[in-house]
């Protein structure tokens, strides 16, 4: 049985690779993710994180690009190119790991929403739509600034304030699962809320969940460069601290382009990366797309 399980594992991640491969936009947009997360977790093999001092620039003031500094330098004389390399851990970190709190509250309260009826259901429904009408820009802007400026507050701002359209996706993926026969079967069997939910219910929402993570990420990395800009940052190199300094050192009236350019050319890469594999995510797992 073992065999014949994991036999039907691998014919079913084949025809999902054979799906996958036929969005072209999604293969690219996952080539140009696995050269930034590669290049995120091989960034401490070639630099160091001194690069991001403020004291240890060697190069000219806003020097353009050139020979001896690729992407042009900074206020400090810094290198655009090592700040950009380095601080594409800060952003993507922050944007996977709030990405996936958002997920994990998104997901337990939408099943919950759609298993339990009556005023349970509502209430969590209640609290969803509460957060939905709330600016989530304005609240993870407040709650970062009532935290502390840290990779982990800036985190937890941004999941607390973007699970709402999870947790609506989920309720409704919820309620069409448990609508089915065999969810009744299982309960004549004795089956419990637990096992419904994480057996039956859970499995069969995580196709959709995987697609809209993957736009959530680009959606939290975005929000990151915002509050970074806005002033509330994680303490640590990131794109949205270099278009902050950009702004605050006016790059601009100097003539410092690559200072504004190259950080924002990095973000709409990636978020425009993650947005390409999550259409093709959706376009593969949800039937009604194909």
């Amino acid at each position: 049985m073992t065999a014949i399980a994991w036999t039907r594992r691998r014919m079913a991640v084949s025809r999902f690779w054979g799906m996958f491969g036929k969005q072209r936009a999604g293969v690219v947009g996952l080539a140009i993710l696995v050269a930034a997360v590669v290049l995120a977790l091989a960034a401490p093999l070639f630099i160091d994180e001194s690069v991001t001092s403020v004291v240890n620039g060697t190069g000219e003031k806003f020097a353009p690009p050139g020979s001896e500094a690729l992407l042009g330098t900074d206020e400090s004389g810094r290198s655009i190119l090592e700040l950009i390399w380095w601080g594409s851990r800060t952003s993507l970190l922050i944007g996977f790991l709030a990405a996936v709190l958002s997920m994990v509250i998104g997901t337990l309260i939408g099943i919950m929403a759609g298993h339990f009826r009556g005023w349970i259901g509502a209430g969590l429904m209640r609290v969803t739509d509460w957060f939905l009408v709330l600016p989530s820009l304005v609240t993870a802007l407040v709650l970062a600034a009532m935290l502390g400026g840290s990779t982990l507050t800036i985190i937890i701002a941004i999941g607390v304030t973007s699970w709402p359209s999870t947790a609506r996706l989920v309720r409704a993926q919820t309620l069409a699962v448990e609508a089915r026969p065999y969810i009744e079967r299982s309960k004549a069997l004795g089956g419990g809320h637990a096992h419904i939910m994480s057996r039956h219910v859970l499995p069969n929402v995580a196709p959709l969940l995987l697609a809209s993570t993957t736009l959530e990420v680009a959606s939290a990395i975005v929000t990151e460069s915002t509050l970074a800009f806005l002033g509330v940052s994680a303490n640590k190199t990131s794109w949205g601290t270099m278009l902050r300094g950009s702004y605050d050192w006016s790059a601009a009236p100097n003539g410092a382009w690559w200072y504004i350019l190259i950080p924002g050319l990095c973000i709409v890469a990636v978020v425009m990366a993650f947005t390409l594999c999550g259409r093709a995510l959706e376009a593969v797992l949800n039937p009604r797309l194909r």
